[in-house]
């Protein structure tokens, strides 16, 4: 079993992340995305201070090298604060499961930008993988409409979804492979929950600086006030960027980054079942087709 520990931290980041993808999506909706996104971050820094100091003795990562707080630091604020700002946001717009199945496009990007900063390559197999993984998602998120146009039956094809909440989906797994990637370059083997810790500590700064410039922290003093918003906040935050992004990095840690990413990205799948439930969507076969053959390509792209 132990060898197989960076695949089951794999899969378990896939259940945690659902998990927190529908906490957010229901409290964003009712304070908004950018006061979800600072105060689960802050949350998320005390959950790890806490476990580091019981497991390490280390509240705060200060054994990490310069080396380690560069990379990490980057990595913060590309995945939390330009990456996650994009996500919640879709959250809000087109809601968790579209914005998750847009997500598993984050190992082909992983794979891309492994590329271009690590050096490795994409074969003809990897090529295929996106293909399919591709399709799913067009089946999921296009449709053929007919319109008549003097007595012409014109069939095109359209968005299903809000074409917005689609491109701001496509942001967010951009952002989270470009994090993924240079965490596995900055952490090497460094502690993954204190990783986590100050890729979490930059996003704060981040969101601090930006809610600065766009005024929203009387947006911040009003979420904290709504206890409803607040519950969903912190069972997003305990599941996300503590126990999510954590295992995420250990993942990353003891496995490739492809084979972890790719099991990561079997969210769409997991999700389908809780938005029904709990969230009352309407879901065709279609989608739910899509959303295997999404799953199916990525799982091709690192065989």
């Amino acid at each position: 079993m132990e060898q197989y520990f960076g695949e089951i931290a794999g899969i378990l980041t896939a259940v945690f992340w659902t998990v927190t993808s529908l906490a957010f999506e229901s409290a964003g909706k009712k304070v908004g995305s950018l006061a979800v996104n600072l105060i689960r971050l802050v949350m998320a820094f005390f959950f790890i201070g806490f476990y580091s100091l019981i497991a390490r003795g280390f509240f705060f990562p200060s054994d990490a090298t310069l080396f380690q707080w560069k990379w990490l630091a980057l990595s913060g604020i590309v995945g939390f604060v330009i990456g996650d700002l994009l996500l919640f946001q879709a959250f809000v717009v087109v809601g968790a499961r579209i914005s998750m199945l847009m997500m598993a496009l984050a190992p082909p990007f992983t794979a891309f930008i492994s590329w271009l900063i690590l050096g490795e390559t994409l074969t003809a197999g990897n090529w295929l993988g996106m293909t399919v993984t591709l399709a799913g998602i067009v089946m999921v998120i296009l449709k053929r409409e007919k319109t008549e146009h003097n007595g012409e039956i014109i069939r095109r094809l359209k968005s299903s979804y809000s074409l917005q909440g689609v491109l701001l989906a496509l942001g967010g797994a951009l952002g989270q492979a470009t994090g993924l990637v240079l965490s596995k370059k900055g952490m090497g083997d460094y502690d993954a929950f204190s990783a986590s810790q100050i890729r979490v500590l930059t996003g704060i700064a981040g969101f601090s600086v930006l809610f600065v410039f766009m005024k929203r922290w009387p947006r911040v003093w009003a979420a904290l006030k709504h206890t409803s918003a607040m519950k969903r906040i912190t069972l997003g935050a305990f599941f996300g960027p503590f126990l999510g992004v954590s295992f995420s990095l250990l993942a990353v840690q003891h496995t490739e980054a492809g084979v972890a990413a790719t099991l990561m990205a079997i969210s769409p799948v997991l999700i389908i079942a809780p938005a029904v439930i709990w969230f009352g969507e309407k879901v065709n076969w279609k989608e739910i087709l899509g959303a295997i053959v999404t799953v199916g390509g990525v799982a091709l792209f690192f065989l």
